[in-house]
């Protein structure tokens, strides 16, 4: 059984959410309560529900990762761009 069949438990449409947070570097875990917690390092948690009543959550929560990705390689560039001048 792979990692993200594991999480998503049935819940299709949460697969590719999962594949894409994996691949980018996040830790997803199962929260006792059934939702699911993405962490990396140097950002806060998102949570998400695994069984979400608004048919949007999965791409409101791949949003989130998103912009998270953007805020960190903005952060990483602008701490280069310092140290060079």
């Amino acid at each position: 059984m792979t990692v993200s069949r594991a999480l998503h438990r049935g819940h299709k449409r949460l697969k590719p959410l999962i594949d894409f947070a994996i691949r980018e570097g996040w830790k997803v875990v199962r929260t006792p309560g059934g939702h699911l917690k993405f962490t990396k390092q140097g950002l806060p948690p998102i949570y998400t529900g695994a069984t979400a009543g608004d048919h949007r959550a999965d791409r409101n929560a791949l949003a989130r990762l998103r912009r998270a990705g953007r805020i960190t390689s903005q952060a990483v560039t602008t701490r280069e761009a310092g140290a060079d001048g």
